[in-house]
C-alpha cells in the first residue's frame, strides 16, 4: 500500500513512524521530511498513491478533495473542525469516490459507539452529559468526537444538546443532554459519558494516552478504504460489518 500524507503534525509523523514504508509522499507547506519526497502542494506530487491521509486543517480540504476526485483516490479526512457546508461538501464528493471522515480514529470510540447503542435505550430515566477535555491548542469546541457520541446517542433516544446552562436560570430538562468541553495542558483527548439517575451513576469513559491512537486509526482505514467502492463510510463501517456508508 502506497499513501500519501497531508498535513505533516504531530499525529501526521506518527503515521510515518508507524507506516515507513507505505508513506511515500508527504505534502504540507511548511513541513517537510529529509528521506520521503515531501511537496507543499497536492498538485505538485508526483507519486501515484492508493490513498491519501489527510491530517492537515480544514481551509485546505478544497484542494483536498479536488485532487481526490481528479485523482480517484480514496481519501481518510482525519481533520476535525468541519462546518456543515464542508461536511456537505465531502458527502458529495464521495459520490464519486471512497471517502473515510470521522473525528476520531481510535477502535475504542468505534467500541463505545457500540457500548451506548446498547445501554441508551435502557436509561430511559437516567439523564445523560457528556464531558471532553483535550490540550489547550485546540480550537474547536465541542471536539469532533463530542459531537459524533452525540450522534449516536440521538439515534437511540430523543435529546437536545445543551451547550451552555449558565445564561438559564430553570431546571434540566428531561430530554437535554448537556454538552461540556475543557481544555489544558497537554491532554491528548478524554470523552465521557455520563448517566445519572436516582441515586447512582453510570460512567463510560474512553482515554487516548498516545496520538499514535489515531495515526494507527488512520493506517487501518486507509487499508480498509482501498477494497470499498464509492461512498462516504464511518468509523463504525470499518470495524463492523455493518454496511453504513451513504452514498454509492
Amino acid at each position: 500500500m502506497k499513501l500519501a500524507l497531508h498535513g505533516y503534525g504531530a499525529t501526521g509523523q506518527y503515521v510515518v513512524e508507524l507506516a515507513p514504508q507505505s508513506v511515500v509522499a508527504i505534502v504540507d507547506r511548511t513541513k517537510s521530511s529529509d528521506t520521503i519526497a515531501s511537496y507543499a502542494e497536492l498538485t505538485e506530487m508526483s507519486e501515484t498513491v492508493d490513498a491519501i491521509i489527510d491530517f492537515s486543517h480544514p481551509s485546505l480540504l478544497p484542494d483536498l478533495l479536488a485532487y481526490g476526485l481528479a485523482t480517484k483516490t480514496p481519501l481518510v479526512i482525519a481533520t476535525t473542525g468541519f462546518s456543515e457546508a464542508e461536511l456537505a461538501s465531502i458527502k458529495d464528493a464521495a459520490k464519486e469516490i471512497p471517502i473515510f471522515q470521522s473525528y476520531n480514529m481510535s477502535y475504542g470510540i468505534a467500541m463505545v459507539q457500540q457500548l451506548l447503542k446498547t445501554l441508551v435505550p435502557l436509561a430511559g430515566a437516567y439523564d445523560i452529559e457528556l464531558l471532553e477535555k483535550h490540550h489547550n491548542q485546540k480550537v474547536d469546541a465541542p471536539s469532533g468526537t463530542a459531537e459524533l457520541l452525540l450522534q449516536t446517542i440521538q439515534t437511540a433516544r430523543d435529546v437536545t444538546p445543551v451547550y451552555d446552562r449558565s445564561q438559564t436560570r430553570q431546571k434540566r430538562e428531561t430530554n437535554e443532554i448537556g454538552m461540556h468541553a475543557m481544555r489544558g495542558g497537554t491532554i491528548f483527548g478524554e470523552h465521557e459519558v455520563l448517566f445519572a439517575g436516582v441515586d447512582e451513576l453510570i460512567e463510560i469513559k474512553h482515554t487516548a494516552l498516545s496520538k499514535k491512537v489515531f495515526a494507527s486509526g488512520a493506517i487501518k482505514a486507509a487499508e480498509a478504504l482501498i477494497q470499498k467502492t464509492a461512498g462516504l463510510y464511518t468509523l463504525e463501517t470499518l470495524y463492523t460489518q455493518e454496511d453504513s456508508h451513504v452514498t454509492h
